[in-house]
């Protein structure tokens, strides 16, 4: 499987080589390095071309093969951090999409200012219990999941997103118009959604920023992603989310963050965008 983040591609390509490296240093073929292992020499070429990520065991075996299990558990501790990069949701939400909630309470407290931009739904941290839970409830029946505990993940999604009545931090969020007016849950729910946006855009720590479906653009509508201070961004794919870490690629997005926040408008400008789209729900 190819990783579609360049930061985790490159972090597992890095792995790679070192190991392709340490074999050829070696004097080994591909095959030698499969019998030692013990493996099929198919599954040394996977690894070496990035396209399988070795386990921990892999990596001992490899470094023991070489002669080089000094290296290992280097080694060992680069491979974890290229996949931690790309963390796909089957594995996330083997615990329950209540866990996936409350996973991320300690980050957000130790996150100071957050820059959201959403083309698809409203932010996670803006979201009602109702909108919240018609959210999940989708996410739990695209993926199958055993139980489907939507109702107590939207409890939690709701009670961590208190944190925006917190001191210390700040948050800069950005929406497509068009956000406003995908029909999540019922007529109710979207409106109690709508309204409370017209309250939380009002706090003193949140900016809640409206892209006009009508404004010239700089940047097209991009991919849902979120950046926690300079640090990380996060990127939600259909299959995974992507952590990006790297300082190059995050300035990438923080640049993109401020040419769609250019876009937006603010204040009694989006607020009548926002009546717009409850006048629409008839």
């Amino acid at each position: 499987m190819t990783i579609p983040s360049s930061s985790a591609q490159s972090a597992r390509e890095v792995v790679a080589r070192r190991l392709r490296d340490l074999r050829k240093g070696a004097g080994l073929t591909v095959v030698d390095l499969a019998r030692g292992c013990g493996w099929h020499h198919a599954k040394t070429s996977r690894v070496e071309n990035a396209r399988t990520a070795p386990t921990a065991t892999d990596i001992r075996l490899w470094c023991r093969t070489v002669g080089a299990e000094d290296q290992a558990e280097d080694l060992i501790a680069q491979s974890l951090h290229a996949e931690s990069m790309y963390s796909e949701w089957r594995h996330q939400t083997r615990r329950g999409l209540k866990q996936l909630q409350d996973s991320a309470v300690v980050f957000f407290r130790q996150t100071e200012f957050f820059r959201v931009y959403s083309s698809s739904l409203i932010p996670g941290l803006l979201q009602t219990e109702g909108y919240a839970a018609a959210v999940l409830g989708m996410s739990a029946r695209f993926r199958e999941l055993p139980v489907d505990d939507s109702a107590a993940a939207a409890r939690a999604r709701v009670a961590r997103s208190r944190i925006i009545h917190e001191r210390g931090h700040r948050f800069v969020l950005l929406v497509e118009e068009s956000v406003l007016h995908y029909r999540i849950g019922d007529a109710d729910a979207m409106a109690a959604q709508l309204g409370y946006l017209l309250t939380a855009g009002a706090l003193p720590a949140v900016s809640l920023g409206i892209i006009p479906s009508a404004a010239d653009r700089d940047q097209w509508p991009r991919e849902t992603f979120h950046v926690y201070d300079d640090s990380l961004v996060s990127v939600e794919l259909v299959s995974a989310q992507v952590r990006i870490t790297q300082p190059s690629e995050i300035g990438l997005y923080v640049r993109a963050f401020e040419e769609l926040r250019r876009g937006a408008v603010y204040g009694a400008a989006a607020r009548a965008l926002i009546v717009k789209a409850i006048d629409a729900l008839g």
